[in-house]
């Protein structure tokens, strides 16, 4: 992740030619990057880039199980912020400004892409093969216990689609259902149901991956 950089794809913030116009004083953190890069400031920009590209692309990543794409959404979502960043008034943290304008791209892009779905307009009702009816809305324990991280990474790199993208957005990013209800146009249900169906689905593939490592 180390190689990304912001392509020549429209405006993009200017990268200093040589150290002589490296001059500036350095910047005391995140606020004073923001304001800097609001104005044009070139490399309070590359400051911020450095904060968050790992994030974002690992939202990215996340969101799409492909890697190429993430690269190149992340690519895109900063240079959405290069112009977009005038907009940020402070009404949230930055982070999480930065990264509903990293998930809007990549919505946008699965929407171009058709938004392959599993069925988001399935029934609220979990199947038989889901297990008893529960709280579907709810924080899973199970799934938030001490999982190796890099199973789990590639556990729900696994998920089908729909699941992985309601998963991701609920129990990772932390958006409400009401949010990603608005985010995919489907209903309040629909995405408490995707999201009961993800968490059975991944404790399946991480049930899995154990017992081959057992074997092994």
């Amino acid at each position: 992740m180390e190689r990304f950089v912001l392509m020549n794809a429209g405006p993009t913030p200017p990268r200093p030619a040589n150290q002589h116009m490296r001059r500036n004083p350095p910047i005391a953190g995140e606020a004073e990057a923001i304001q800097k890069a609001c104005s044009g400031d070139a490399l309070a920009f590359e400051t911020l880039y450095a904060m968050h590209k790992r994030r974002v692309y690992s939202l990215c990543l996340r969101m799409l199980g492909n890697v190429a794409e993430a690269e190149d959404l992340t690519q895109e979502a900063f240079l959405q912020l290069y112009r977009k960043i005038g907009t940020f008034r402070g009404d949230s943290a930055f982070s999480t400004w930065l990264h509903r304008l990293a998930v809007n791209v990549v919505l946008m892009h699965l929407r171009r892409k058709g938004l392959p779905q599993v069925s988001l307009e399935e029934t609220l009702e979990p199947s038989q093969d889901d297990g008893p009816r529960k709280d579907i809305g709810a924080r899973d324990l199970t799934l938030a216990g001490s999982i190796d991280r890099v199973t789990l990474e590639r556990a729900i790199e696994n998920l089908p689609p729909g699941y992985r993208l309601v998963f991701v957005l609920h129990d990772v990013e932390g958006y409400e259902h009401n949010e990603i209800a608005e985010m995919l146009d489907c209903s309040i249900g629909n995405s408490k149901s995707q999201l009961h169906k993800a968490r059975m689905k991944l404790r399946d593939l991480l049930h899995t991956g154990q017992r081959k490592e057992q074997i092994a």
